[in-house]
């Protein structure tokens, strides 16, 4: 008798994105792993995002694309709108039996409401602490309204899907959803390895071998906590402890940060093996950012065998060990960040016995089982 459970191969998921490709960060490179992983395993997947005509990267999969406008504070993104009639007759047409939402746009609320309507199973994926963001835009009194609008969005899902344990807790007590399962993050070992240290690259961007560089990774944008991240040099500056700042990203608040900061070495975007060497070649991550929920950054320079200074938040805490891999500070207090710098600058085998650490630790960040928790997730959520 053939069995009535779901597998693989029966899966027809429809994955809808805010940023499924069109600007590169953490969360649509998990999402287009996933994608990569589902097809090899047999699954059928459909993705429908914004696009714009030079994205970022080549997308994973099918990609429909969805009505959208540009965000005016920030072109690089844009804010989809919801269905029209070619999305949902493309949807039809695709007839999937899950629908997987990542971003709480008007998109994911629509594809929600479509899926309720048919009885399918809806999964969400939290990759980031929306809410956080209005206090770097000097609207953190509409905090409590935000969480309400995504709670009732994440309250009509079957299931969310977060990187981090504490990211969960902190769903947990906003009570956004009853099933929380845990879908961390990988790290290409290919790329991110001690080995990819490069001094002769160092050197030819003024740090010479004996410099302590304090790497920033990522976008520049406000809410990756450049401005902690600026104070927290200068009081280090003010100390007269010897150091180079790296910065490896780009985004809208450049300027800001050069400003900010004229001294630091700016190199901009990086990809593949080039941002494996960036990485590679720094002595310390300074990561402040209190947003993440998972922190992507934070687990590319461990395994760079880099240590991390980093704020004690849902992104960074789970993965960072204080005083074994790295260093923990309460978020938006530069002069606790500046403080742990300076123990690394000042004492140069616990910074190297740390990144060893955190090299080590890594190892255990491999994508396809981290992956094969959401594709187990689908099948419980289909069976039921």
């Amino acid at each position: 008798m053939q069995s009535s459970q779901p597998t693989p191969q029966n899966l027809r998921i429809a994955l809808f994105s805010g940023n499924y490709n069109m600007v590169k960060d953490g969360a649509n490179q998990a999402l287009n792993r996933l994608v990569e992983y589902l097809l090899r395993q047999g699954a059928a997947v459909r993705v429908y995002s914004p696009t714009v005509p030079n994205p970022d990267f080549a997308p994973q999969g099918d990609l429909v694309s969805a009505p959208s406008f540009s965000i005016p504070t920030r072109s690089e993104y844009r804010f989809a709108t919801g269905m029209n009639a070619e999305v949902r007759a493309d949807l039809e047409a695709f007839a999937p039996n899950i629908i997987h939402i990542s971003s709480p746009d008007n998109l994911a609320r629509a594809a929600v409401k479509w899926g309720k309507a048919r009885g399918l199973p809806v999964a969400a994926s939290v990759h980031t602490a929306f809410e956080t963001y209005l206090s770097y835009y000097h609207l953190g009194f509409l905090e409590p309204v935000m969480v309400a609008w995504l709670r009732r969005l994440y309250r009509r899902c079957d299931a969310l899907l977060v990187p981090s344990d504490g990211f969960a807790d902190v769903l947990r007590q906003q009570r956004m959803n009853d099933d929380i399962a845990l879908w961390t993050r990988g790290v290409d070992r290919d790329i991110f390895s001690p080995a990819a240290r490069n001094l002769a690259w160092r050197e030819s961007h003024g740090i010479a071998a004996d410099d302590v560089a304090i790497g920033f990774l990522g976008r520049l944008v406000l809410e990756k906590g450049l401005g902690t991240f600026a104070d927290a040099i200068a009081i280090l500056q003010a100390r007269g402890l010897a150091h180079k700042v790296l910065v490896v990203g780009e985004g809208p608040a450049r300027e800001y940060f050069q400003r900010k900061m004229p001294d630091a070495v700016f190199v901009g975007f990086q990809g593949g093996k080039d941002l494996g060497r960036a990485v590679a070649s720094m002595d310390i991550l300074l990561n402040p950012s209190h947003t993440e929920a998972f922190g992507n950054v934070t687990l590319e320079a461990m395994a760079c065998g880099v240590p991390v200074v980093g704020a004690i938040a849902a992104g960074t805490s789970n993965i960072v060990v204080d005083g074994e891999t790295g260093l923990l500070v309460p978020p938006v207090e530069p002069t606790g960040f500046a403080d742990a710098l300076a123990r690394y600058i000042e004492d140069p085998a616990m910074r190297l016995a740390h990144g060893a650490a955190g090299a080590a630790r890594a190892d255990a960040y491999s994508w396809d089982p981290i992956n094969r928790v959401v594709l187990d997730k689908y099948l419980e959520l289909v069976a039921r």
